[in-house]
């Protein structure tokens, strides 16, 4: 009864936070009709996004890449008959397909199409090496792997591949009302190939609310995902944008000058982004950044993936104006919290604090909360927790229903969240437990440094030790 009642006190608060974006508003009954057919097939999905926005607004721009623009009937229509081909194939319930492929319209139009079979979607990371990559595709018995050119020589020979989706159909129609699959993201442990975790289903609107509360996307206002679209960030951010009818923009590569120039010309509201892009874009000249988004300036930068180092924040922010959003989570337990610009600017760094419907705790070694400021693990229970590795007997850490992040952290008295390093890097020197985040964050913060990691070696005098790794600026010495 108390999980019911959570799960409408989080549609009512989804409502209402559509209802602010633009989501939620008056349609012609006729396209009212084939959103409710929309739905009805394809749930609470990424193809249920698509299929709403070919039955509310046919003709808006749904996606623009390297290749041109494509609007929402058109997508439909085209992935209609990718998953004619598709199930001609053998593609259905409880087959798997893999997308191998940098950000482009076919991710997208792979994912779509294989909802509408019912399959399940792999989202396999353009940067494993081909030993790796064949492991997983044997481990998760990969139907067909829709990949770019560039990507086919790493697949193991013997994989059914597409590296083109333009000219496939095939018989028959589709199914009226397919299960729901997962899509599978692969996240990587200390050592072995990656293990898929399964993303589940989507059935309420209680995860949108969570992010909207923090995050005010606007309704049809272009989004640019530059985060890869494999990773979970970047699958999170299409979820996002096709659930709000915005236009997703793409581009095959990074390149942080083209990055700026593409966000002023599609006129993009809300970026969605790693942090390591926002440091390659402040080592623009300076000439460069000042001629950056003079005419158009997106409301909304939100980063994930990694951490973020609070003089990147700052710096950002003092360039660009207080649009930045830091979101912390991982594949495992989606979301844990979000910091706004006003929390960077009071605490730069911050992993900020937990969003509507989220629970985070910090636990001690007994599995209890402990005070405010205190070390502990970070824990967190919210609506779309992962449902399982694929792979038997891996699971996370687990206490009174939370899921462990793995990350050691405090909260302070404002309620922000200040992350210090992972509790597999904790070391112990001298009898002192020592993490070795806030020493990168120290020599991040440094002008000479680009990037830092540290970590715990062996050590005759005191046991173990902290090593620094760094990447110097240009120029630096």
């Amino acid at each position: 009864m108390t999980g019911r009642i959570g799960e409408v006190v989080g549609s009512a608060r989804a409502v209402v936070a559509l209802t602010r974006s633009g989501v939620v508003r008056p349609v012609r009954p006729d396209r009212l009709v084939g959103m409710a057919v929309g739905l009805a097939r394809y749930g609470l999905s990424v193809t249920a996004g698509y299929a709403l926005g070919a039955a509310r607004h046919p003709g808006r721009t749904a996606l623009v890449d390297d290749t041109g623009s494509v609007t929402f009937a058109q997508l439909d229509r085209h992935t209609d008959a990718v998953a004619r081909a598709l199930a001609a194939s053998g593609v259905g319930p409880g087959t798997r397909v893999g997308v191998l492929a940098r950000n482009g319209r076919a991710v997208v139009e792979a994912q779509v199409a294989a909802g509408k079979l019912g399959a399940d979607v792999v989202l396999l990371n353009t940067g494993l090496p081909a030993a790796q990559l064949a492991q997983v595709a044997a481990e998760l018995e990969l139907h067909t792997v829709v990949a770019d050119g560039e990507q086919r020589c790493a697949l193991p020979a013997g994989t059914r591949v597409l590296t083109a989706l333009d000219d496939l159909d095939g018989p028959g129609p589709l199914p009226l009302r397919p299960p729901s699959g997962h899509t599978i993201v692969l996240t990587s442990g200390t050592s072995g190939p990656p293990k898929g975790a399964r993303r589940p289903p989507v059935h309420s609107l209680a995860p949108a609310a969570a992010i909207l509360s923090a995050i005010p996307v606007r309704a049809g206002a272009p989004v640019m995902v530059a985060a890869p679209l494999l990773h979970t960030w970047g699958y999170a951010a299409l979820q996002i944008a096709v659930l709000h009818g915005a236009p997703v923009v793409l581009r095959h590569r990074f390149d942080p000058a083209g990055f700026l120039r593409t966000v002023e010309e599609q006129r993009v509201d809300a970026v969605f982004a790693v942090p390591v892009m926002l440091q390659r874009v402040l080592e623009l000249p300076a000439a460069e950044l000042d001629a950056a988004w003079r005419t158009h300036r997106p409301r909304i930068v939100a980063v994930s993936g990694s951490a973020l180092p609070g003089g990147l924040a700052t710096a950002f922010m003092d360039r660009f104006g207080d649009v930045l959003h830091n979101v912390y989570g991982s594949t495992e337990v989606s979301w844990v919290s979000i910091a706004s610009p006003a929390d960077l600017r009071a605490a730069p760094g911050t992993a900020g604090r937990a969003p509507a419907g989220t629970r985070l705790v910090v636990l001690g070694p007994d599995d209890r909360p402990v005070r405010r400021g205190t070390e502990g693990r970070v824990f967190v229970r919210n609506d779309m927790p992962f449902a399982g590795y694929t792979r038997e007997g891996a699971d996370v850490p687990r206490a009174g229903g939370l899921l462990g992040t793995g990350d050691v952290g405090r909260v302070d008295r404002r309620g922000l969240l200040h992350l210090t390093g992972r509790a597999d890097d904790m070391i112990v020197s001298g009898g002192e437990n020592v993490h070795p985040g806030p020493v990168e964050d120290l020599l991040a913060a440094r002008p000479e440094v680009r990037e830092a990691a540290v970590t715990g070696v062996p050590d005759d005098e005191f046991g173990q030790r902290l090593a620094a790794y760094v990447v110097l600026a240009p120029g630096a010495r």
